[in-house]
């Protein structure tokens, strides 16, 4: 420098050629010290290469490096997060769908990701890729949708595996969203409603085998205490008049109804009411059946026969057969004791005896 001043290049005063010399000198050691002197981040760690070989790993913090000598390189020590693009998968089913996933990874070794791995970035996508379409190729549909949690675990063994000689360490591997065809959707639609319609059956009848159950309960308690079935009428009734309904159904025993019906046969008649009124008690069963009958239509029976007299005589009439023929069959002869007399305003009718013929025959009267 000083030779360069000398010889009149730089056409500089003497008195300030000393701090050119001393701003040269200052200028040259900042470089040098900017060169030698590093600092990295908490998150960051430096790969040092010293002509050409690994020298090591430093950081973080200040960190000092030979001018010319040394290289370093940065790496971000912080989990990042790969997207996954969808996937056109064939499970071992034979269906088709699209997948898509996320991954969680780290660089744990910063020298194995700078050494081993030209971009370990693009590498683990790969990777990720190609394993997911793997994994969920040899599994089935409803596998995939029941149990994702242990495909998941299953993607994030085989990922770490292949990427730890590379310094990656992931940590979390996550399906996104499964695409399936419409049609598949559709067929999946009908199972799960047929299986909740299933669901929905078996409940339907476990509710009406315990109903059953508790019904019979009831019943014996109702049969046991005959009030309660007639507070159970009218706890009925109180339900329905509550709805403001116009009609209103009242139940009737059927004991009821046939006390009812055995009063109106009785008076349906003059002659059958006398006549149901001197039945003896012995008399049961078909012929009492047959009695009654004949009072409701309006036709008076035979005299009753009883009972003894009934087992007497082995042709006995069926139970409708009086009133099928016009001309009641001739009934069996009681008893001398028990044979009904006769009123004497009844006296016998004279048998009718057919008209005399005409005097002159039946040529005559045709002229």
């Amino acid at each position: 420098m000083s030779v360069i001043l000398q010889a009149g290049l730089f056409n500089l005063p003497d008195n300030l050629s000393p701090w050119i010399i001393i701003a040269i000198i200052v200028v040259f050691s900042l470089w040098i010290l900017s060169s030698s002197m590093k600092i990295t981040q908490e998150y960051e760690r430096a790969v040092v290469f010293r002509l050409g070989r690994l020298a090591g790993v430093r950081g973080p913090g200040v960190i000092f490096l030979i001018p010319i000598l040394d290289r370093i390189r940065r790496l971000d020590l912080r989990t990042v997060t790969i997207d996954v693009p969808a996937q056109e998968v064939i499970t071992r089913d034979n269906v088709t769908i699209r997948v898509n996933a996320v991954l969680y990874f780290r660089v744990f070794d910063p020298a194995l990701a700078v050494v081993n791995v030209l971009n370990f970035m693009q590498a683990t996508l790969q990777i990720a890729q190609t394993t997911l379409r793997s994994v969920l190729g040899q599994s089935e549909l409803d596998e995939l949708l029941a149990h994702r949690e242990r495909i998941n675990q299953q993607l994030q063994f085989i990922i770490d595996q292949q990427t730890e000689p590379w310094g990656i360490k992931v940590s979390v591997v996550e399906v996104k969203d499964l695409e399936l065809p419409q049609s598949m959707q559709r067929a999946m639609a009908k199972q799960a409603e047929a299986e909740r319609e299933k669901r929905a059956k078996i409940i339907h009848a476990e509710g009406e085998f315990q109903a059953s159950k508790q019904l019979s309960a009831a019943a014996e308690i109702i049969g046991r205490e005959s009030a309660t079935l007639q507070l159970r009428y009218l706890q009925t009734l109180t339900e329905i008049a509550s709805e403001r309904n116009s009609t209103i159904i009242f139940p009737v025993p059927i004991e009821f109804l046939s006390l009812i019906m055995g009063g109106a046969t009785q008076h349906g008649s003059n002659g059958s009411a006398a006549h149901s009124n001197s039945l003896p008690a012995d008399i049961t069963g078909p012929a009492l059946a047959t009695l009654m009958t004949g009072a409701a239509a309006g036709v008076n029976p035979p005299a009753p026969v009883p009972r003894a007299a009934t087992q007497a005589n082995t042709s006995e009439q069926p139970l409708a057969e009086p009133f099928r023929n016009p001309s009641p069959p001739l009934p069996t002869t009681p008893p001398q004791s028990q044979r009904l007399s006769i009123p004497p305003q009844y006296p016998p009718q004279q048998p009718s005896q057919p008209p005399n013929p005409p005097a002159g025959g039946l040529g005559n009267q045709h002229r």
